[in-house]
């Protein structure tokens, strides 16, 4: 990073941070009850956005954002590039103002405070250290210009060391260090203001994956023992299902769904959070008396097509992983039948098999000699009537069972979702669904 980059970024970090104790004083401000928000666990979050909406130039970008972070929590808000994610930061920084909705920090309405009094620290993906400046003194530069007594700089500088173990490293300049490394100076330095929440904005974008991989769970340890909040944005899936005690899904500057990892993965609410934190198989269907049928094939559901009418256009959806294949038609306790079907495709992925079995869902006219329940092939012009579906099976059950290219299997389900159809273009299905309440 060039001198002028480093300071222009540490403007915004210095803008985004506020004095040391700060974060004591505003938290301890009294608010009428009006203005504080709850948690979906009870009381009062430790920072929440109230109905942010934002556009730029006319285009919509926010649209109605609201979520709380309870004390000590991690939120993660996971969407592509475009979907709104670092928009939101700026504006709980306070680098951002929006059209409508406020920001709160402990109950406290901060919406027209300025950046520097807000006391939300900012780590950006760019690190902002300064280049001739050690380890250490990164780490106390915002003491030092704020007059902070040099015992007080001294030791805070010492804990934090601690802290991200970086003793061994304090007098080193940041072009010595390592890219993780970097990060660890960065975040200590956003610390020794004593921050109310920590805003990361991609911070493990610019490392390579193995050092990513580290970085994060080394972040995590962190923030449980610091116990402040945290708000990670990042398009990544892994990253937060690893990070986050909970998901926010943004789509097209609207939130989706809110959840802790497990809900938002196996229970997606939208074909959107389905499709885009992990893979899924979607197959179009219509709900009817305690089951969905797609084509030929009816699959029991008594409690996922509950809340949905007779007839209705539906979508069952359904991860790789919660797929069971047998030759035998024999499935496993607890798996649901959905068809039959043929295996097209195997490929070996280290810990997994991946398989695009082909279902029948098609109704033919039934040939003689074959099996009634297996209506698909792979070698003939009726190779793309079937549907193709992905299965993924770990390296236990690939031995166990071995398949190859060409098998006729029964297809069963160990768990899955169904889902509205929405057909029409002007149809939203995306819809905040916050399964903490």
């Amino acid at each position: 990073m060039q001198p002028e980059q480093a300071r222009e970024s540490e403007r915004e970090v210095d803008a985004a941070t506020p004095p040391n104790g700060a974060a004591r004083d505003t938290a301890s401000d009294a608010t009428t009850p009006d203005t504080v928000p709850d948690t979906a666990r009870g009381g009062v979050a430790a920072a929440s956005v109230r109905s942010l909406s934002k556009s730029f130039k006319g285009t919509m970008v926010l649209e109605d954002i609201n979520f709380d972070v309870g004390e000590g929590e991690s939120l993660v808000l996971l969407g592509a590039s475009g979907s709104g994610k670092t928009t939101i930061l700026r504006i709980m920084a306070g680098l951002e103002e929006p059209d409508t909705g406020s920001v709160h920090l402990h109950g406290r309405d901060v919406s027209e405070l300025p950046a520097r009094e807000r006391g939300v620290g900012v780590i950006f993906q760019s690190y902002a250290l300064f280049p001739r400046m050690t380890v250490e003194q990164n780490i106390g530069y915002g003491l030092r210009i704020r007059k902070r007594p040099k015992r007080e700089i001294k030791e805070t500088v010492e804990r934090l060391l601690a802290l991200v173990k970086l003793e061994d490293h304090r007098r080193k300049f940041p072009s010595q260090l390592s890219g993780g490394q970097q990060q660890r100076v960065a975040i200590a330095r956003t610390l020794a203001y004593n921050p109310q929440v920590l805003l990361f904005d991609e911070p493990f974008g610019a490392l390579d994956a193995q050092t990513r991989v580290r970085l994060r769970r080394e972040i995590r340890t962190l923030l449980r023992q610091i116990k402040v909040p945290a708000v990670f944005i990042t398009h990544d899936q892994e990253e937060a299902l690893e990070l986050g005690d909970r998901i926010a899904v943004l789509n097209a500057g609207r939130l989706e769904q809110i959840g802790t990892p497990d809900e938002v993965y196996n229970r997606p609410e939208t074909e959107y959070v389905a499709t885009f934190l992990g893979a899924a198989n979607l197959l179009l269907g219509v709900a009817g008396a305690g089951a969905v049928e797609i084509g030929t094939a009816t699959i029991p559901a008594v409690e996922e097509t509950a809340r949905f009418r007779q007839g209705q256009a539906v979508k069952l959806v359904f991860r790789p992983e919660d797929v069971r294949l047998s030759e035998t038609n024999s499935l496993p306790e607890g798996a649901r039948r959905l068809a039959g079907g043929i295996i097209e495709e195997m490929d070996f992925v280290g810990a997994y098999e991946r398989l695009t079995v082909r279902l029948d869902l098609i109704a033919r006219a039934h040939a003689e000699g074959k099996p009634h329940l297996y209506n698909v092939t792979i070698n003939t012009s009726d190779r793309l009537t079937g549907v193709p579906i992905l299965v993924t099976r770990p390296k236990p059950d690939a031995g166990a069972a071995r398949f190859k290219i060409g098998d006729r299997v029964t297809v069963g389900l160990m768990s899955f979702r169904v889902l509205p159809n929405f057909p029409l273009a002007s149809e939203r299905g995306g819809k905040l669904y916050d399964t903490g309440r």
